[in-house]
């Protein structure tokens, strides 16, 4: 016997139930949309494998200085969205404004990291040159051989695992309708995107689709694949230690490096663990955790602080990014009427959440990006604009 109910219908459909698509649809349903999310694990995602670094100035990169000024905008943000956040929920989001310390082993190191640092000031970030000796008398646990380091006490931490789990709690309480299956395909009915159709056969309308599935963003079926968006999974490998009561404190804050040319940071929490991460490694869709990456990474931690080989070592894992050509976000209309992007935050997922929640809510309810966020529409990488490069 066939129901004769007529599918469920919403103001707006989140593709994806990581951090940045129930962002998405926390603030959306508080703009008063009819929201609903379809993954099958929502919370899950990149968030679940995040160290949680919300390292805006000691993460920048060179060619990055666009996406610097939307990073630092989230950051700034980031006090008053986790204390919502936390009083919307009751839930502590291990949120800690502890700073970081970025340090160099070896003299090529210090010369970098000096150049950075110069970099830094250029743009007016606030980043402190300390010698080896302020290095180790901030954090003691740190190797003889440091030979310097940036204070920066603007960069700090957040715990993803309990942010998706107190925007999971937050969507819910906002009234956001969650659908378990997986998404089948992205529902187009006469040029426009109109829903969802999941696996079973469920078929879910909405006036606008957000598409926030991270690096998955780019599989989705239903649409043309011109309308795909460009993002690739990036795989990294993080581990997990616990501090015993009796090495406490191991870390005060933040501790990262570039060893033997890679890097690697170690996050210590409150609560005693300590994160040590993280590969990256363009594999595909490999998540598998391999004893090299593990290797690489101890030994690189152990070079930083060798005191590191004393600790539990309690979980291993992998997760994959989701990257774009630019390693920017895709946020914004597309050129499908009723498709919205919201991915491509590759390292900065974390980092973003704040500013992807208000970005999305002003595109949901007026259609329009904000002017701070208008260099990272989709539009940059549709078949158009490519075309109208210069080679």
């Amino acid at each position: 016997m066939h129901s004769s109910a007529a599918p469920p219908s919403y103001d707006v459909l989140v593709v994806g139930g990581g951090i940045i698509g129930l962002v998405t649809a926390w603030r959306a349903a508080q703009h008063g949309l009819r929201t609903a999310v379809a993954d099958p694990s929502p919370g899950g995602g990149a968030a679940h494998v995040a160290a949680g670094m919300l390292a805006a100035v000691t993460e920048l990169q060179y060619g990055e200085q666009t996406l610097l000024d939307l990073n630092l905008a989230s950051a700034r943000r980031y006090p008053d969205f986790a204390e919502e956040l936390s009083q919307a929920t009751g839930l502590d989001l291990g949120y800690r404004r502890c700073g970081t310390l970025a340090v160099a082993l070896d003299a090529d190191d210090r010369a970098a990291l000096r150049e950075l640092h110069a970099f830094q000031r250029s743009l007016g970030l606030q980043a402190e040159w300390l010698s080896g000796r302020d290095c180790r008398r901030l954090e003691p646990m740190l190797a003889p051989g440091v030979r310097g380091g940036l204070r920066v006490d603007g960069d700090h931490q957040i715990d993803p695992r309990r942010l998706a789990k107190a925007l999971l709690s937050a969507a819910q309480l906002a009234g956001v309708a969650f659908h378990r299956d997986p998404v089948e395909r992205i529902s187009v009915v006469r040029g426009m995107a109109a829903g969802a159709v999941l696996r079973g056969g469920t078929t879910i309308c909405a006036g606008q689709v957000v598409l926030a599935a991270g690096s998955r963003s780019g599989t989705v079926e239903g649409l043309p694949e011109e309308l795909l968006p460009p993002v690739r999974p990036v795989k990294g490998q993080v581990l997990r230690l616990r501090v015993p009561g009796a090495l406490a404190p191991f870390l005060s804050r933040t501790v990262r490096a570039v060893v033997r040319g890679g890097h690697v940071y170690l996050v210590p929490r409150e609560n005693g663990e300590l994160v040590v991460g993280a590969t990256s490694e363009e594999l595909g869709w490999d998540t598998t955790v391999t004893a090299g990456g593990v290797y690489e990474l101890l030994r690189d931690a152990h070079e930083l602080v060798p005191g590191i080989t004393e600790l539990p070592l309690t979980e291993t894992l992998a997760g994959l990014r989701p990257g774009s050509p630019d390693n920017a976000p895709m946020l914004g209309p597309t050129e499908l009427p009723g498709l919205v992007l919201a991915t491509g935050h590759h390292r900065n997922g974390v980092l973003l959440t704040p500013i992807t929640g208000d970005v999305m809510a002003e595109v949901l309810t007026t259609g329009a990006l904000p002017a701070g966020a208008r260099a990272f529409s989709p539009a940059r990488f549709s078949s158009r604009t490519l075309q109208e490069q210069p080679a």
